[in-house]
């Protein structure tokens, strides 16, 4: 597995939004939450971020590690083990943070208001938030979440993890200090066809952009 993710693309609209987002801000401080093996943090410090990535698997940063030997831009990529929910990091410190198939892996729905809560302490005001996370159409609408968790569920892979709406998607990131950004809507991919059996292993997708309000 973590050789699969080692080769993996960096998410090429995450690229592009990137490049534009770092045009304005030359230099600045990027967050990759869940960096993994580097799929998206050794090529975002290639475009000029200078770029944090945390992960819980040692395999997954020492290829992340490995990635960025192999690259142009070791001094502007640094990892460390850490959970989504402690980031070891001080306030207001980045200007960009990247959430990327990691908010989904939340067991409850208190580590993932957690890792929210951390996210917003971490950014700078104005600061971009990427977010690639599961929908709820992943799972029929009658599936039941764990018993007084309203977003978690573990039909999909026996495992708890969160499925959100895109209404409590907005609300949950609302919480804390992030609104949709007009220029990088919310998208969802995968949905399932309406009235149909969903027997996918793949699940339906929410990507898009919020922003940190800016201090008034």
């Amino acid at each position: 597995m973590v050789a699969g993710f080692a080769q993996s693309a960096p998410n090429a609209l995450l690229m592009r939004f990137a490049a534009d987002e770092l045009s304005r801000a030359p230099g600045a401080r990027l967050i990759d939450v869940g960096c993994g093996a580097g799929r998206n943090a050794v090529p975002l410090a290639g475009l000029g971020w200078n770029v944090f990535g945390i992960d819980l698997s040692w395999p997954m940063l020492g290829a992340a590690a490995q990635r960025a030997r192999d690259s142009e831009s070791t001094g502007r990529l640094h990892f460390a083990l850490a959970a989504m929910d402690r980031i070891p990091a001080t306030d207001h410190s980045f200007d960009f943070l990247l959430a990327h198939g990691i908010w989904n892996l939340a067991p409850s729905v208190a580590t993932f208001r957690n890792a929210l809560g951390e996210a917003a302490r971490v950014a700078t005001a104005g600061a971009a938030l990427f977010v690639f996370t599961f929908s709820r159409n992943t799972l029929p609408p009658q599936t039941e979440p764990v018993s007084g968790e309203p977003f978690v569920f573990t039909q999909f892979s026996g495992q708890p993890q969160c499925f959100l709406t895109e209404t409590e998607l907005v609300a949950e990131l609302g919480a804390v200090g992030f609104v949709p950004e007009p220029t990088f809507p919310l998208k969802e991919y995968n949905r399932p066809p309406a009235r149909t059996l969903v027997t996918s292993t793949v699940p339906a997708i929410y990507e898009g952009v919020f922003r940190m309000r800016r201090c008034s």
